[in-house]
């Protein structure tokens, strides 16, 4: 499937306003590219806040918002967006930029390609190492190395999200068959398989995740994972229905969390630990107390704020059933 990006040009202020729109049109994602957004190289803060140069030069001298659209429905998100934007300007009492816009074709390969570029080895948790199967790296004592290609599934490891988990896992996991429900690229169902999992079933609702994930797990040698394509909460109906049990339960659903089927689900599963991914705070709260209402007891939960211009934030819990 091919893509299309559409740039708008604006301004500082106009940025968030033209985002939400091309989200509320169905962009499967925004950026926003401000110089404003970049720290001072020569005062940094922060460790992240240190970068090459050319970050800086390669920087658009007006602000532009991108947002990506399949193909076939371009050009009735153009129609709609270029009767909004007018409107916009007539409403703000502010500098809007040019509000030009832009429209270019993405082809999968190239997403595949520019992740090649950014994605270097890297620690996740005390032991593990995830490296780009294009990358070495320089083994220490101690160290289990996986091997990944995110290819469409887009999971490196290098998400905030994903590295916690990673850590949880490695914090909580004592042994044990493992369900990792939304796997990506298969990430922590490998990274579970390297810390002794005895079985694994792996399952995500985009049937190109699911082949790169059996990809990885044959690059890394690792032959006692199963995937399959479902949606998370049917999946965890089904797995119940077929009598498949769990010492561990890694859950990633959408924003709108688990239904109250997949709760009962999991509840008789009857998984010892849950790790529970979630994007929205509060199906995460309704979620939680109805699993400690089947018994479980929340040990730990982290954030990550990943969305600094909105009031969204990711969150990990991990539930235990002694």
């Amino acid at each position: 499937m091919d893509y299309v990006e559409i740039t708008v040009s604006t301004s500082s202020l106009g940025a968030d306003a033209v985002s939400d729109e091309m989200l509320r049109l169905g962009a499967m994602g925004t950026q926003i590219l401000d110089r404003a957004d970049l720290p001072d190289p020569e005062k940094p803060v922060h460790n992240w806040e240190l970068m090459d140069q050319s970050v800086i030069d390669n920087m658009p001298e007006d602000v532009q918002v991108k947002a990506w659209y399949g193909e076939e429905e371009t050009p009735v998100i153009l129609e709609k967006l270029r009767s909004f934007l007018p409107t916009l300007r007539e409403s703000c009492h502010f500098d809007l930029g040019t509000l030009e816009i832009s429209v270019q074709s993405v082809q999968d390969t190239d997403w595949n390609e520019n992740w090649k570029k950014y994605y270097k080895p890297f620690r996740a948790g005390k032991h593990l190492v995830i490296k780009p199967s294009w990358e070495t790296w320089d083994a220490q004592e101690g160290d289990l190395i996986i091997e990944m290609d995110p290819g469409m599934a887009f999971g490196t490891g290098t998400h905030e999200t994903t590295a916690l988990c990673v850590e949880l896992i490695e914090d909580y996991y004592k042994g044990g068959t493992l369900l990792d429900v939304g796997t990506g690229s298969g990430i922590l169902a490998l990274c579970a398989a390297k810390l002794g999992a005895e079985n694994i079933t792996a399952v995500d609702i985009d049937p190109d995740a699911v082949r790169v994930a059996k990809e990885n797990a044959q690059r890394n040698g690792i032959e006692n994972t199963e995937f399959f394509c479902a949606d998370a909460g049917k999946a965890a109906l089904e797995l119940e229905k077929q009598g498949i049990k769990a010492d561990v339960v890694v859950v990633d659903p959408p924003r709108k969390g688990l239904n109250a089927d997949a709760i009962e689900a999991l509840a008789r599963i009857a998984p010892r630990r849950i790790v529970y991914v979630s994007c929205d705070p509060a199906t995460l709260a309704r979620d939680v107390a109805l699993l400690k209402e089947r018994g479980y007891t929340l040990a730990k939960i982290q954030t990550a704020d990943l969305f600094p211009r909105c009031a969204h934030i990711e969150s990990i819990a991990c539930l235990i059933r002694e």
